[in-house]
């Protein structure tokens, strides 16, 4: 990259992982900051819900994004960013207390779900519903990798499907005054990759 090139705008690095005409999802391999106005404006939405640390900037887009180990993947309509999921091992959100409190920190074998969200336009037709799919299946074929958690409302947690439990709740979660659940997904319940370390797990849609 050249000086002159460094001082532009970046496009990110992008993997397509599933698309159906208009839309489509992309595994970020490098977040460019082209991409920077439109994640800090999708997470604005999250603010009401998750408090205002939910609120992307420059700075914490590169951290998540670009972060070694982390899963980010964002939605695209008609190649505008309408959405974003972002999975961070946990032993990178060793900062906070219920990080280190989780009974597989220090495992390598959890990743935590940071963000998920899909512009409220867009809600309703599926988007959101491929998105986790494509999130949780990339996450069950990363080596070790067997559980996912996560923070969300209270009620939402017992509401998903596959192998789900509830750690614990959380009082006025990031000073939203809501009630929050910390849960964990067991995404091999069977264990059936536990000793198999050259299971599918490993291998790439």
């Amino acid at each position: 990259v050249t000086k002159t090139e460094s001082n532009k705008k970046q496009a990110s690095v992008t993997k397509v992982i599933a698309s159906s005409g208009s839309f489509k999802i992309e595994l970020i391999d490098k977040i460019g900051s082209l991409d920077s106005p439109s994640l800090i404006e999708i997470s604005k939405s999250l603010a009401k819900e998750y408090g205002q640390k939910s609120i992307l900037t420059e700075k914490t887009i590169e951290i998540y994004f670009n972060r070694d180990g982390a899963l980010p993947f964002v939605a695209r309509f008609q190649d505008h960013i309408i959405g974003y999921i972002i999975g961070l091992p946990l032993e990178s959100l060793s900062q906070n207390p219920w990080a280190r409190l989780d009974e597989n920190y220090g495992k390598f074998n959890t990743i935590y779900t940071y963000a998920f969200v899909i512009k409220n336009e867009y809600k309703g037709n599926g988007y959101a519903k491929i998105l986790k799919k494509v999130y949780l299946n990339w996450a069950k074929k990363r080596d070790e990798i067997f559980y996912i958690t996560g923070h969300v409302k209270l009620g939402i947690a017992p509401k998903f499907t596959g192998d789900i439990k509830i750690i614990n709740q959380i009082e006025n979660w990031q000073g939203t005054g809501k009630v929050f659940e910390y849960y964990r997904r067991n995404l091999d319940p069977e264990e059936i990759y536990v000793s198999k370390p050259d299971s599918p797990k490993a291998n790439t849609i």
